[in-house]
């Protein structure tokens, strides 16, 4: 009798382990990643496409990722925090539309510090390994990094075509934005104005803006070269967007899933980078075939532009310093400046 009731009762625990374990399973089955992006559908993100696609696909279907364009889940300066507070699941971050905020994250969009794309990407790769204060940056908004858009170089769009000297900038308005991007066009004379990439074609169409300031892939996915026939560039490097998932979620998929997503986000961060350089040439040709004009900005008037700049990599190191991260900072613009000497 003592035995039958031990075997019943084991019989009953293992049920109640075994119930436990598929309703555990089962949690983390089926999460639908809701992903607010503040750009609209283009090529021009079809790694990020490709990313949600084979997500979806590889994991059958326990975790799917729907991409909502457009500012359609939030603005750009508005989904970082959406997607820290549970809001959204997944965002598109432009770090330098969070400069009081993402203090690292930001030097990334710092102009006149890195030489190309390429070598944007590469840095930020290695620094996320080496430097703990990127992650710990975005843990405090509760997000996790998964990979980074890169951005091809940056050209002045406008107009008026005299967009290719130092001179001929003063007193323009060029969309700007962040808390050093305006640095390095006040050093010209010019006058920075804070546009959202999805309002600058109305922008360049009131005379609000003079100049557009964006990649050949953005002029090309927002039609720029309609309000603004001429472009005039590559003017300066900077990184792109982050792609991050709220914390919480990310603990509710398996860890099987998990690498997945791991997995793809570094396929896709690779992707970008591999792309780049193509992409940003096949959209320089199109946006011509369109109607448009591409004029190079000269060597020798890019010089006399960084050299009326001040050292903006050294006051984002100031202005930490003032914040009470001097040395941490310190330590980024080394590692940093390091790289960039030895390429």
């Amino acid at each position: 009798m003592i035995s039958r009731f031990k075997t019943l009762a084991g019989a009953a625990v293992l049920a109640t382990l075994t119930a436990a374990t598929l309703a555990a399973t089962a949690a983390k089955a089926d999460v639908t990643l809701r992903w607010g992006h503040y750009l609209g559908d283009s090529s021009f993100v079809q790694a990020e496409k490709d990313f949600a696609k084979n997500v979806t696909e590889r994991t059958e279907g326990r975790v799917t990722v729907e991409i909502t364009f457009a500012g359609g889940l939030g603005k750009g300066n508005e989904v970082l925090t959406l997607a820290g507070r549970g809001a959204i699941d997944m965002a598109s971050v432009v770090p330098g539309y969070y400069s009081d905020q993402l203090l690292y994250w930001r030097a990334y969009q710092i102009p006149f510090v890195f030489d190309s794309p390429r070598q944007a990407m590469e840095i930020s790769a290695a620094a996320y390994k080496d430097i703990p204060y990127f992650e710990q940056e975005l843990d405090k908004f509760g997000v996790k990094f998964l990979f980074h858009q890169p951005l091809g170089s940056y050209y002045l769009t406008g107009p008026d075509e005299n967009c290719d000297t130092v001179e001929g900038l003063k007193g323009k308005k060029i969309r700007s934005f962040g808390a050093d991007i305006p640095k390095a066009h006040e050093a010209v004379g010019a006058v920075p104005v804070s546009v959202g990439v999805g309002d600058v074609y109305e922008a360049l169409q009131r005379g609000s803006l003079d100049y557009s300031f964006l990649n050949r892939g953005n002029i090309l996915s927002n039609r720029l070269y309609e309000p603004g026939k001429t472009s005039c560039g590559p003017v300066m490097s900077i990184t792109g967007h982050l792609i991050v998932i709220n914390k919480r979620v990310w603990g509710k998929i398996s860890e099987e899933d998990q690498a997945i997503i791991l997995e793809e986000a570094e396929m896709a961060g690779k992707a970008y980078i591999d792309n780049i350089e193509k992409a940003e040439e096949a959209a320089g040709e199109k946006i011509v075939e369109a109607g448009g004009v591409i004029k190079p900005f000269p060597e020798e008037e890019l010089a006399k532009w960084k050299e009326a700049a001040p050292d903006l990599l050294q006051n984002w190191v100031d202005d930490m310093t003032k914040r009470g991260t001097g040395d941490e900072a310190m330590e980024v613009s080394d590692y940093w400046r390091k790289i960039i000497d030895a390429d």
